[in-house]
């Protein structure tokens, strides 16, 4: 079995629609896998996103921040006709889109040995976080007792 049934998970889940959505869209892409990346949480509100970009310079790759994705693409400038025996480490273009939760937003890009590294932070805004709420008591005086009558 290769697919997975979200709608029991509809019943009992309010505003995660867009959620279940996204991932039966990336279940049922032929989703092509270069290049290869991890995503890492490295603490309740920062994440890393690796992708392992062997044989691109970092002048050849572009990082775009959008409101909720985040686009890496890379594409070879070195035109030369090279004559190959093997060829694994592979040159071609790429596109990849990360779709980012509400509040995340980029805190940079760097390139270091063959890694382009994302580094994400969510941060919620004041209004949006938790607050807790006082509790008032009823004063007696506003309760009022109404007639009854014994049975």
């Amino acid at each position: 079995m290769r697919t997975y049934d979200f709608s029991p998970l509809w019943r009992s889940t309010i505003g995660f629609d867009r959620l279940f959505d996204l991932a039966e869209t990336a279940q049922r892409a032929g989703e092509d896998n270069y290049p290869p990346y991890n995503i890492e949480r490295l603490s309740d509100d920062r994440y890393l996103i690796s992708l392992a970009v062997a044989g691109f310079a970092p002048d050849e790759i572009t990082v775009t921040a959008e409101q909720d994705v985040v686009t890496v693409e890379g594409s070879k400038a070195d035109k030369t006709e090279r004559d190959y025996l093997y060829r694994g480490i592979s040159a071609r273009p790429f596109k990849r889109q990360f779709n980012l939760a509400d509040y995340v937003q980029v805190k940079g890009a760097a390139y270091e040995n063959g890694l382009l590294k994302i580094e994400l932070f969510r941060e919620i805004p004041e209004a949006m976080k938790p607050r807790r709420i006082a509790i008032k008591e009823a004063s007696a005086g506003n309760v009022q007792q109404l007639e009854a009558k014994a049975a």
